[in-house]
């Protein structure tokens, strides 16, 4: 039995909170938030001890796990603290927006061989695990093109925005390490960008609107398209085109249902309109494969380093918007 601290109780907290409180090999002990009426909410929900600190929680020699779901800003001195206490770390993406702090941070806690996990859910999506499943084992050959389709239903409040270290790295990030995944290591990076839903994300200084192109080194192309707005819902989509076929995953609804009529078929229910609706499953798996690798002694995946390279894309995507060029990933 893996025993949890969950630090931020705010939706994504939650959420992991639940998840981790209904895991057969997990017992959740505490929750801590600096908002404390969210962690008195978190902790009578879920029966569980209401911490009053963090020193609380990494004192605590009956805490074997921290799940880090505070704000990006806390992250590297958490998992620091964290990794120095001698937990093992599930933290939400990103790292940091800072490479340097990222650096920082690996620096301070590698020595300790540390478990730390980054939390990229997608990777553990049922149908984009199968889907990368399946390439590996060879069923369309050599990968030749990734398609990653990614748009939010709506932008996040302009407060948000201005915090958020940009699109690229607080919503593509989660596609390149998806096309990592997939393709491994990435060797050059395109991007374009606009302003086309909300003319003060563009005051803000940010994009709602992207398309990056990237080569990985293995000379497979990989094709990201991000928007802020989609009228239909949350469309997260994925293609991988080989030299003898293509494997496709597509959109989440809540059933299968389909009307069929004279008049034609139609799909009844619409596409999934939440994340954390769409990503219910993997978001539960991901929690399962960190429950596993800290009882079996194992790394975790996606690991510090995925998520360092991940960042390391966001940047040269920003790089390339800036200046006009393809920037080349090396190091």
């Amino acid at each position: 039995m893996v025993r949890f601290a969950v630090l931020g109780c705010g939706r994504i907290g939650r959420m992991h909170a639940a998840n981790l409180a209904r895991h057969p090999d997990a017992s959740l002990v505490s929750v801590f938030d600096i908002a404390q009426a969210a962690a008195a909410e978190v902790a009578g929900q879920l029966g569980v001890r209401q911490a009053a600190s963090v020193e609380e929680i990494l004192g605590d020699a009956g805490v074997d796990a921290v799940l880090i779901a505070t704000s990006t800003d806390t992250h590297v001195e958490l998992i620091i603290a964290a990794a120095r206490a001698g937990k093992a770390v599930l933290c939400e993406k990103p790292i940091d927006l800072d490479m340097a702090r990222v650096i920082r941070c690996w620096n301070e806690i590698g020595s300790l061989d540390p478990t730390v996990m980054i939390g990229f859910n997608r990777r553990f999506d049922p149908s984009f695990a199968a889907l990368r499943r399946r390439v590996q084992e060879g069923e369309i050959g050599r990968v030749e093109q990734v398609v990653i389709t990614s748009r939010d239903p709506a932008p996040p409040p302009l407060a948000y925005i201005k915090v958020s270290g940009g699109m690229f790295r607080d919503m593509t990030i989660h596609d390149f390490d998806l096309a990592r995944h997939l393709v491994g290591e990435i060797v050059e990076v395109s991007a374009h960008g606009a302003s086309l839903i909300d003319p003060g994300i563009g005051e803000a200084g940010d994009i709602d609107a992207a398309m990056v192109t990237m080569r990985a080194a293995s000379g497979a192309l990989v094709h990201i398209n991000n928007s802020r707005r989609c009228s239909y819902g949350y469309d997260q989509r994925l293609e991988v085109f080989g030299e003898t076929g293509m494997l496709v995953a597509g959109n989440r609804r809540e059933t299968s249902v389909e009307a069929w009529s004279a008049k034609g078929t139609q799909a009844a229910d619409p596409v999934l309109h939440f994340f954390i609706q769409r990503y219910a499953d993997a978001y539960a798996a991901e929690i399962a494969h960190f429950v596993a690798c800290v009882q079996d002694r194992t790394r975790p995946s996606p690991s510090f380093n995925d998520g360092m390279q991940a960042l390391r894309l966001a940047d040269a995507a920003n790089e390339s918007l800036r200046t006009g060029r393809s920037i080349r990933i090396t190091g």
